[in-house]
């Protein structure tokens, strides 16, 4: 008669995990992921992961440990790559995180309809010919960052411009305050360009 296999009691915080972040909201995986938090960084380790965790904002994700040797390593947490655009509304939801964070909100999540997201990139990026292909271009890049789970849909509306979505804080580990800062040097240098007469 075979043993029985010792289940780890928090394999199913690896998977998930594995899978994407972990946000405080998720309350039962969260409480677990702070009970086990030492033994998940032991175990992580042993498969060339390290857990970053933030407790103050609520979240916690794995990104690969640094390794010499490269027959062990193992890739085990999807890459992504943005495109140009994809980046420039990601440092925007994050200026707009800053933005939130200094403010005197007693809200601990920012909550913000389609409509606002698309006001705040219009500032930044350049109008084509086409004021509706524009639109909806920034409407393609914030599904696209929904996709990616910097944003969580919250509330649908029948209006599509009235949809809310929560900026996720992880936001904030995947765009660093030097990014931040590098866009608000190009913001002012875009704002202060001439425009030139025809």
């Amino acid at each position: 008669m075979s043993t029985p296999v010792k289940i780890l009691p928090y394999a199913s915080l690896v998977v998930k995990l594995l899978k994407g972040p972990v946000e405080y909201v998720e309350k039962s995986a969260w409480e677990k992921l702070l009970q086990y938090k030492v033994e998940l960084i032991i175990f992580l380790q042993q498969l060339g992961l390290t857990l970053v965790l933030d407790e103050q904002d609520g979240y916690a994700f794995v990104k690969h440990a640094m390794s010499e040797d490269e027959e062990a390593y193992v890739s085990w947490v999807q890459r992504r790559s943005f495109s140009y655009e994809e980046s420039i509304m990601l440092v925007l939801l994050r200026e707009m995180m800053a933005e939130f964070e200094i403010s005197d909100s007693s809200s601990r999540e920012l909550i913000k309809k389609r409509r606002e997201i698309k006001e705040y990139a219009e500032l930044f990026f350049k109008e084509g010919a086409s004021r509706i292909r524009f639109l909806k271009d920034i409407d393609r890049l914030i599904d696209k960052v929904e996709e990616n789970g910097f944003l969580q849909k919250i509330e649908n509306h029948d209006l599509i411009d009235e949809q809310k979505f929560r900026i996720r804080k992880i936001i904030k580990a995947k765009v660093d305050s030097e990014a931040l800062e590098q866009f608000q040097q190009q913001l002012l240098a875009h704002q202060e360009t001439p425009v030139e007469a025809e």
